[in-house]
């Protein structure tokens, strides 16, 4: 199959009358005798089985925005309810009807970093939902690996957990589908830790599906968990397995799920103009402005024989044609299911057309019963802690994720400020290790804290008041507080090392503790720019207004367990000295707030940028 993109079609999406556009490649037209294959395929799900976790979706162009006198004065992107798994099972069964030759795929992370409904419980309900939702087969993601592979493994095949037993008090029976993991092998051998594929027959053809993670995975997760593993190359793993199966099962179709992904970087609308304009806002099936070089490099790399591309990793929606093959990805949270129809030539038994569009799952249809009851069951079991009140804030401490991430042009938010806060707080007495700066990983936020978001759905439950689940939610992780001793030039190397990746654009941004201040050099176009080797500004490291020289010593640094060996790519934490370790990441948060309730969002100011001379 190697067509080029017809013209987009409008389909109406739900009761929510939402035009989204399909994407189709074209071909001959179909023989009776054609095989009709539908895949419906989710990534990032993360646990998200409550319909409230965002519960939201932004689906395209526009809202009008109004002065307090009722005059538009803009636009806003569209939001419309979305997500949970009750809807997601209603939505995918309601599609299988459409077509019995039906396949569910995942794309990885569909566990990991969950909400304290599934994360409490080691995704042990996550699991079991997504068995009970008919989901056939699965990549492995990154966050697949955050307890090591042995928990993985059991996700896999079951059992108890080792530590916490069977908390529900009833076995754990390990997913009814098949997670893939072709490229990650045993340190020294070829052994995969998953099966590679997956060879369906329908009718007289077959489909492979390939499953992999990205090859940099190590550089992301905790260390421990990825021990004694090796991550290979995506390219290569997957054109060695189209050859494999071509030559020796006569595989002709091939899918590949893929957690790795891009962006659509769409512009705002300009303001007077049509509601309608074409590329404002990210639209769900659209692929404008497409930014994801190492997605791109691998799709351009596979195999010709390769016909779709199931995406996944960076929680963005889009359905692309890259090289004559589809790629897709369907967001984050199961708020969209990517719907593929793949037409597979009877005579060649290769698919020589397809059609996609990325459906919303509304929450305007009736609820599953089956999930109904693993949600009641598990929000029971953990109601007496998730609806603990933790303390107050006075409006929404948002971190950087999207959606509804905010961040300055220097990359740092108000909840980095704050649980960076929390955690020097909690380790900044001698006895806990006597620590004067703390840094806090932003990929381990994965929410935001809302002013109006009643959790528990109680009505004592008030505008501002934190719950234990709401604070779950934002560190998942479990993570352990560190303190290591750190000279000046590894505090400069380690601010350096925020920039080493490849591209002028992409970078990762530690959040710092309150006294703690720098700034560094971008272009007008926002991207960091070196200026004799350095990205960061000499002389504007600074502690409570006193400089950090690169020849200092004796700085007492916190940094979280998963930062201390080296993740995220920050070896640098690994050159400290005179180890002492501490409190949990969500309890130091929990007290923090308990002494300071009510917690106002602070001004953002620690972290700066400066024009490049």
């Amino acid at each position: 199959m190697r067509r080029t993109i017809a013209a987009l079609v409008a389909v109406v999406v739900g009761a929510l009358a939402l035009a989204v556009p399909t994407l189709a490649a074209e071909g001959p037209k179909d023989k009776d005798n054609d095989t009709h294959v539908q895949l419906l395929a989710i990534n990032d799900f993360h646990g998200h089985l409550a319909p409230n976790t965002p519960g939201t979706i932004q689906v395209g162009c526009c809202n009008p925005v109004l002065n307090t006198a009722g005059v538009q004065t803009g636009w806003t992107q569209k939001t419309v309810p979305a997500g949970g798994i009750e809807y997601l099972s209603t939505l995918i069964k309601s599609l299988r009807v459409a077509n019995s030759n039906t396949i569910t795929v995942g794309a990885g992370d569909l566990i990991g970093a969950s909400p304290l409904v599934s994360g409490l419980f080691h995704d042990e309900p996550s699991i079991e939902a997504l068995s009970q939702l008919g989901l056939d087969v699965s990549g492995v993601g990154n966050h697949e690996f955050d307890e090591g592979l042995a928990e993985l493994l059991r996700m896999q095949f079951g059992g108890c957990h080792p530590t916490d037993g069977c908390q529900d008090g009833t076995p754990f029976f390990g997913a009814a589908f098949k997670y893939l993991a072709a490229n990650v092998v045993h340190e020294g051998t070829d052994n995969t830790i998953l099966p590679a594929y997956e060879v369906r027959k329908i009718d007289n053809a077959k489909i492979a599906f390939i499953g992999l993670t990205l090859e940099g995975t190590p550089l992301i997760v905790t260390p421990a968990g990825v021990a004694g593993l090796e991550f290979r190359p995506e390219i290569q793993t997957v054109n060695a397995l189209v050859t494999k199966l071509r030559n020796e099962q006569g595989v002709r179709a091939f899918v590949v799920l893929l957690h790795q992904g891009g962006f659509q970087s769409t512009p705002a609308p300009v303001f007077p103009g049509p509601a309608d304009q074409p590329n404002a806002f990210t639209d769900v099936n659209k692929c404008v402005g497409f930014n994801g070089p190492e997605l791109q490099a691998i799709v351009d790399g596979l195999s010709d024989q390769v016909d779709v591309v199931v995406s996944a990793h960076t929680h963005a929606p889009y359905i692309c044609e890259f090289g004559g093959k589809l790629v897709t990805s369907a967001s984050s949270f199961g708020r969209l299911v990517t719907d593929i129809d793949l037409v597979i030539d009877h005579q060649t038994k290769d698919v020589k057309s397809w059609t996609a569009q990325n459906r919303i799952v509304t929450q305007d249809v009736a609820k599953d019963a089956a999930m109904t009851t693993i949600l009641d069951k598990y929000r029971t079991l953990a109601a007496p802690l998730a609806n603990r009140e933790v303390g107050t804030i006075t409006a929404d401490i948002r971190s950087q994720r999207n959606p509804g991430g905010e961040q300055t042009a220097a990359g740092e938010s108000a909840l980095g400020d704050l649980v960076a806060d929390s955690q020097l707080e909690a380790t900044s007495d001698p006895e806990f290790g006597g620590a004067v700066i703390a840094f806090m990983n932003p990929g381990g936020l994965r929410g935001h804290l809302l002013f109006d978001n009643n959790s528990s759905g109680l009505a004592t439950e008030l505008p501002g008041d934190l719950t234990y689940e709401e604070l779950f939610t934002v560190q998942p992780f479990g993570n352990s507080l560190v303190v290591k001793t750190m000279t000046g030039q590894m505090i400069h190397d380690l601010l350096e090392q925020q920039f080493s990746a490849a591209s002028a654009t992409t970078r990762t941004i530690l959040q710092v503790s309150s006294g703690f201040t720098y700034s560094w050099y971008t272009n007008a176009a926002g991207a960091h720019v070196r200026v004799n080797g350095k990205v960061v500004v000499p002389g504007s490291i600074k502690l409570n207004g006193v400089a950090i020289p690169a020849d200092a010593t004796e700085y007492r640094v916190e940094m979280n367990s998963f930062l201390a060996t080296g993740g995220d790519g920050f070896s640098v934490f690994n050159q400290g000295f005179d180890q002492l370790g501490g409190a949990i990441d969500l309890d130091a948060l929990e007290a923090y707030l308990a002494a300071h309730s009510p917690v106002s969002p602070g001004p953002r100011d620690r972290m700066t940028t400066t024009p490049a001379p």
